[in-house]
């Protein structure tokens, strides 16, 4: 099996569905708008800078799905999906995922952003494999804190073995395609890295390196 990976945000997507949700509560008036579009803003710079400590940044992310039920939640999903999501969906992207179906890889994505967010996105992308940083789920309510570890810089890496190892397969000939120099860890570890619309530090290193430098922006 030849793995072909994906990150998600401002990769397969044009833009980041992490950061969209927190808009999304904002403009639906389900948080306070001040305080939390300043905090959800503030986050996203420190990621885009690698200045982000992954486990603060969940807490505040995490909270809004502790304190309402399923059935509200998923409501509100649906029209996230329909109000953020769709509209970042490129058809490069799904010329690309096409493309590797055809040579019979296996797609997988693996994603900083918690699965409550993105299921539904690697639904409608035809993606079976989704890694994930998973909230805690008891009695069918989230509790605000993560399970396990965070799918984030070298935590995609952990997450990757895991499931490698439980599915008893390897990354021979895997390909890993990102925009983040926050994927560097993932990205040195498979055969084929390839950086895609990539933020500057990423750019420099894959050029650096003879890596793939390309674009999916429609």
């Amino acid at each position: 099996m030849t793995l072909a990976i994906f990150d998600l945000d401002n990769t397969l997507l044009a833009g980041d569905s992490d950061h969209a949700w927190g808009e999304f509560l904002v403009e639906e008036g389900i948080v306070d708008a001040e305080t939390y579009r300043q905090a959800n803003d503030r986050f996203y710079q420190e990621y885009l800078n690698g200045e982000m400590d992954i486990l603060n940044y969940l807490k505040f992310a995490l909270q809004p799905l502790s304190i309402h039920g399923m059935d509200e939640l998923l409501a509100w999903r649906a029209a996230f999906m329909d109000k953020k999501v769709r509209p970042m969906l490129q058809q490069k992207a799904s010329e690309l995922l096409n493309s590797h179906r055809q040579q019979g890889h296996t797609l997988m994505i693996i994603t900083a952003t918690n699965r409550f967010v993105t299921e539904p996105i690697a639904e409608v992308l035809d993606i079976e494999h989704l890694i994930a940083t998973e909230p805690e789920l008891v009695n069918g309510r989230y509790t605000g804190e993560i399970a396990g570890i965070p799918s984030f810089q070298e935590g995609k890496v952990t997450r990757l073995n895991d499931w490698l190892a439980a599915h008893n397969e390897s990354l021979a000939g895997a390909w890993f395609y990102s925009d983040s120099h926050n994927d560097l860890p993932l990205l040195e570890k498979v055969e084929n890295p390839v950086a895609v619309d990539p933020d500057p530090k990423l750019e420099e290193f894959a050029r650096a390196n003879g890596w793939k430098v390309m674009s999916l922006r429609d």
